[in-house]
This record gives C-alpha cells, structure tokens and sequence, in this order.
C-alpha cells in the first residue's frame, strides 16, 4: 500500500515538474521599447484601459514573426509576407488598421534596432485591437490601436522537443467550421479554441494539442500546421479549415525543390497514427518533429530523417546559411 501511494505521489510531482516547465518555458523576457500607435514606449508603460473593446468582445488580429541572428546581423524572415498577413485579417474582421504593409515594415525593423537585443532568436508579435471608447457589441466607432512589440523567445515547444520530438494528443474538441467563424483570420477571438485544446493536451500529460475539423479530417495544432511522411511523401491538409500558414508554404517550396513528392489532402487520425514520420511548423515551432500522437509511437518514435533534413534546411535559411532563398530575409542594417 505504502509503495503503491509513493508511486501516486511520485507520479503527481513528475506531472506538475512538467507543467512548470512548460509554462516557465513561455513566459518572455522584457525587452525596452514596444512601438504603439507610430511612437515607442518603454516596454513597462505599454498600457491600455480596462474597458478597451478587444477585452470584452474578443475582435482583434495578431501576427508572428521572427528574427534571426546571421553572420550579417539580425535577420527577419518573411516580414513582408506576415505583414500582409495582418492587414488582411484585419479586412476580414473589420478593423481598419490606419497604416501600410511598407510603414509597418520599417516600425518593425527599426524596433529590432531600438531593443539592442543579443540572442539568437527574437519573435515579434504585430497587432490591433479595439481600443476605449465604445462598449456594446457593434464596433465600427471603435478606436483601432496598432502595436509591435518584440522579445527574446526561444524554442516555442523546448529544445529537446526539436531534437527527440514532442508528445501530441487529438484534442477531444474540433476547430470551430467555417460557417460559425472566420478561421483565415488571424484573430484572438480563434485562439479561446486553442487555449482550451493546449491546456487539455498538457493537463494530460501531453506537449501540444492537434484539433480535427467539424468533418473529423486534421485541421491544425493549437498554433502550427501539421505535415506528415508516408512512403517518403510529404503530406499536409488543406487550408480548408485552417490559417493559411507561411512556414507551411515555406516548407512545401523547399521540399518540392528537393525533389519530395508534396500532396495536400485531408487526413484522418488513423492515417496519423501509422505515418511514417510527422511535424509541426509555424513562425513559433518552426520545424517540431512529433515523436507520439495519442500514445501511439509515430516511426521510431523520435525526428525522422525527411523531418531531420528539413529541419536543417529550415535552420539554415533563416540563419542566412542558404543564398537560395536569402531573398526571404530582411536584414537589419
């Protein structure tokens, strides 16, 4: 009985030990400046009012992009592509932000130079919200407030996870159908979803969680694409029913050169538990292979070698390692 309670206690520890430092693991390092509305603040003085409209009705848009430190200095990748991003979710969900894909370029380089920042990777987040002044559920007289912040951020999913893979678990809700929201949007009201599908996940002792769509075929992680290896194909799902993922297109473009056979299908959970190989990608996970799906083993159970070889070239590129697609990168000056 005594051995049997030290094994309950012993396990319960293990599972908090490894919910801290998940969470540990996302918290982010101040930084000194966050630009808000074409002017930079000091980081502790990024403030808005408790009654700003995004706080209680949830309509807002956010991007992720990422910076790399090359021999050439700070690196951002794909800025243009992200930035555009933003301004088109903002179309789709009504928020005028009140400035260009060129003038929110160089907010975000210039915020790069302004921080002084000295690890190798550097996330931005570029936003809008709804800012104090109207309450009530129409918003279109409501202020629109247009901010980039940026911070020192490591591997999203931790460092081993890049090495030996992750732990994925099905969540047991799907992604909202298309009919019920706007899913292209990168929009913070999407993203209740994938709180609620991650905390499931790791609340079950798992990294990160995979949704399915209203149909039951993969959707997406709770923040990243999913591609899987089959008989050395490449296979991702449609965008049917999820974020139209610039590191997944980035992926695509690289295996293809490579000369992989590429397919973009719907895939079923069953399909998921007997491939050959399987990962994530996104500006945060970048490339995250995934070693189990619902404590299925996927392969050998740890990065594959399609998985290692794409991963590599990933790293490569946005570290200015690769002058093939150096024309991705927009360097700091």
């Amino acid at each position: 009985m005594l051995k049997m309670l030290l094994s309950n206690v012993n396990a319960i520890l293990d599972k908090i030990a490894t919910i801290n430092i998940k969470l540990l693991g996302e918290f982010m390092d101040a930084a000194k400046y966050i630009w808000m509305n074409g002017e930079f603040v000091a980081w502790d003085d990024a403030k808005v009012h408790v009654l700003s409209h995004t706080l209680h009705y949830g309509n807002g848009v956010i991007e992720g992009t990422k910076a790399y430190k090359t021999e050439k200095g700070y690196a951002i990748f794909r800025l243009n592509d992200h930035t555009k991003r933003l301004l088109e979710s903002a179309k789709m969900t009504l928020i005028d932000i009140p400035y260009t894909v060129e003038e929110l370029n160089a907010a975000q380089i210039e915020l790069i130079k302004k921080n002084e920042f000295s690890g190798d990777n550097v996330y931005i987040r570029p936003f809008a919200f709804l800012g104090y002044g109207v309450m009530g559920v129409y918003h279109k007289d409501a202020p629109v407030e247009t901010v980039l912040a940026a911070w020192e951020w490591g591997a999203y999913l931790g460092e081993e996870g890049l090495r030996k893979g992750i732990r994925l678990k099905i969540a047991s809700m799907t992604r909202p159908a298309n009919t019920s929201n706007m899913g292209k949007a990168k929009a913070t009201a999407n993203y209740l979803n994938s709180q609620m599908a991650k905390f499931e996940a790791i609340d079950c002792g798992y990294d990160e969680a995979l949704l399915l769509d209203d149909q039951g075929y993969i959707a997406e992680a709770s923040g990243a694409c999913f591609f899987m290896v089959k008989d050395g194909e490449l296979i991702s799902p449609p965008n049917d029913n999820s974020l139209a993922s610039i590191t997944q297109k980035m992926v695509i473009e690289m295996a293809e050169d490579m000369g992989m056979k590429v397919t973009r299908r719907r895939i079923t959970r069953e399909e998921v538990y007997v491939a050959d190989e399987a990962f994530l990608t996104g500006t945060a996970a970048e490339i995250t292979p995934v070693a189990v799906v619902d404590a299925r083993e996927i392969g050998s159970g740890s990065r594959g070698p399609i998985t290692e070889k794409i991963q590599s070239t990933y790293f490569d590129i946005v570290f200015g390692r690769n002058k093939q697609y150096e024309h991705y990168l927009t360097y700091i000056d």
